[in-house]
């Protein structure tokens, strides 16, 4: 098929995946996510494809969710109408899941990964950024709370307090500081990014496929003691509450109109 949001390419055994609209710094939407789903399970059932490598096109990994489409959300639901969210049809496995048996995946963060930008790299397996990149747990600060299991994965990333701490504050940091703390496993030149990211890949990729899945089969296994889909429902609840509050209009809006949102006045009118 051919793909409107996504570049691809194959080098040896290695499959890229490019996250392709530049123009919006790669802003996430679901059609962005259908099509890099589809590429990915393509790859998982072509024995001539060993890895997996996920980057952006220009200078952004991923910025975030798009805020066009929470506009008109809004704007639906104070309408009394089904919103866009409400009608799509949720896959029955989820990106979380699906990453986790998926062949393996290198993310190579070449710019800002905020929000969902970040979250969707926490179930891959490899994580590295350029020295360029910027991450940030940025939910808090537009009025929603994290979600696609990274409550539970954050903190065996990176420690509960460090998660708990990016979470909280949805600030965002360096590269530097997300090597230090393990958030991403190293940092490189830019220009180096994905030169290094594919001799990752290809030292991946040269093992044996039925052996690297039986290896993330029983890491995630052993580390998901709780299942990660429960996990997920109960985020996915508090992330629809927060959709009803008016922390998350105020922050739709402060995007729009270019200033900072006033939350606790957002709060005190309601």
């Amino acid at each position: 098929m051919a793909y409107e949001y996504i570049l691809t390419e194959t080098r040896d055994r290695v499959g890229i995946i490019t996250l392709n609209r530049p123009e919006r710094l790669n802003a996430f939407n679901y059609e962005m996510q259908n099509e890099w789903r589809d590429q990915v399970e393509k790859w998982n059932n072509d024995p001539n494809i060993g890895a997996i490598i996920f980057t952006g096109a220009g200078r952004a990994f991923c910025a975030g969710a798009d805020f066009s489409g929470w506009a008109k959300e809004i704007q639906q639901r104070e309408a009394g109408e089904t919103t866009d969210r409400q009608r799509r049809e949720r896959p029955a496995e989820s990106w979380t899941e699906m990453a986790m048996r998926s062949k393996p995946i290198i993310c190579a963060i070449n710019g800002p990964a905020i929000g969902v930008g970040l979250t969707l790299t926490l179930p891959c397996d490899i994580r590295i950024a350029s020295d360029r990149a910027r991450l940030s747990m940025r939910f808090v600060r537009v009025g929603l709370v994290p979600e696609l299991g990274s409550t539970r994965i954050l903190p065996q990333v990176v420690g509960v307090s460090q998660a708990l701490e990016l979470m909280l504050t949805g600030r965002i940091i360096d590269a530097e500081e997300a090597g230090r703390i393990g958030l991403v496993n190293r940092v490189v030149p830019h220009e180096e990014l994905l030169d290094r990211a594919f001799e990752v890949a290809s030292e991946i990729a040269f093992n044996p496929t039925e052996n690297l899945a039986a290896v993330k089969k029983l890491t995630w296994s052993a580390l998901n003691g709780v299942d990660i889909r429960s996990v997920m429902e109960r985020e996915n609840a508090e992330f629809a509450a927060a959709q009803q509050r008016p922390a998350w209009k105020e922050a739709v809006v402060a995007f729009r109109e270019k200033r900072e949102p006033n939350f606790h006045q957002a709060s005190a009118a309601s």
